[in-house]
């Protein structure tokens, strides 16, 4: 009987299934938590990502709005440089000019006047250099990058400069191609300062003596167009040009021309014509320049210094032939009229 109970019990033992490991219902369990996290993982990187574009939506840059008002004269730009950012002068409207002149007729001491209003920016003789005046397609691009506020030298102001403009000489290239630039003036709202001399002799003693200086270097080996100081001046004037009588009517009345022909091209653009002995005799005169500009008044002031003062008598070598040639000519005014310095 003991025996049987025994074999029941071995019996017992062979046939009963061993119950399941639970090491693999563990790794069932993790590996659905890991797939569940990895899911929950990814919809959540979806929702930070479209969240943080919608704040770089939200930031991105917004420019303003500019008043444009269409009739108004000089017409009113708002420049957008590529150099530079106006900022909060992005809506402050910038006119466009240029100063035409003749080498020698006082421009470079305007346009030092003009530079020191602290809101415009006049950057010199830019179409000195023969490349920039080559072809019509040149003169354009420059002009576009001076207007666009993109020229820098040491006229440039800063972002807000309310005018901005160059000073053009009227042998750069402006006459040969004056019909281009006309159409380029008045679709883009350029104003013309015409900047002469009423006295060409006294222009003609400053061309020669100012061509002497370039080899003479009278000041220390150094050439000087433009003199600061009193001593400088006084330096430079000490030569006294000969003039060549038989061709001094001849010329002067070749600039007389040239000085009408620039009228007649540029007669259409808006302008306005400025003589240097009355801007001499009469500062005041430059306030008619700033309204021109439609810019506030300001005292204009110039460092530069007048090189030939005085009688021409004083000035010209051969005086007596100047004064015996010109004499009962059309041009006699020139060795009579004065103004005080």
């Amino acid at each position: 009987m003991v025996d049987d109970l025994n074999n029941n019990k071995d019996d017992d033992l062979i046939v009963k299934v061993p119950k399941k490991s639970p090491l693999v219902l563990r790794m069932v369990v993790l590996a659905f938590a890991m797939v569940c996290g990895v899911y929950i993982c990814s919809i959540c990187l979806k929702q930070i990502s479209t969240s943080t574009k919608v704040k770089f939506t939200n930031l991105e840059f917004v420019e303003p709005s500019c008043p444009k008002l269409k009739h108004e004269i000089p017409k009113l730009h708002y420049p957008k440089p590529e150099t530079f950012s106006r900022a909060e002068c992005a809506c402050n409207p910038v006119r466009y000019f240029a100063i035409f002149s003749m080498q020698r007729s006082g421009s470079g001491w305007f346009e030092t006047l003009l530079n020191s209003h602290i809101n415009v920016s006049s950057y010199g003789e830019i179409f000195s250099n023969k490349d920039r005046r080559s072809n019509i397609t040149s003169i354009v691009k420059t002009l576009d990058t001076i207007y666009n506020l993109d020229w820098f030298n040491s006229a440039s102001k800063n972002e807000c400069s309310a005018a901005v403009g160059l000073k053009w000489m009227l042998n750069q290239g402006l006459m040969a191609n004056h019909k281009e630039i006309v159409d380029y003036f008045n679709q883009n709202g350029v104003s013309a300062i015409f900047l002469f001399r009423r006295n060409l002799l006294r222009r003609m003693i400053s061309v020669l003596a100012n061509s002497y200086d370039r080899d003479a270097k009278l000041l220390n080996g150094t050439h000087k167009s433009h003199t600061h100081s009193p001593h400088e001046a006084e330096m430079l004037a000490k030569y006294k040009p000969t003039i060549n009588a038989t061709l001094l009517i001849p010329t002067l009345k070749k600039e007389e021309d040239t000085t009408r022909k620039a009228l007649e091209y540029f007669n259409n653009t808006r302008h306005i014509i400025v003589y240097y002995e009355d801007l001499v005799q009469n500062r005041t005169k430059l306030m008619d320049v700033l309204r021109f500009l439609r810019l506030p008044q300001r005292e204009l002031k110039s460092r530069q210094v007048k090189i030939h003062k005085g009688s021409l008598a004083e000035q010209v070598a051969n005086w007596d032939d100047v004064h015996n040639f010109l004499k009962g000519t059309p041009y006699e005014n020139f060795i009579r009229s004065d103004y005080a310095m």
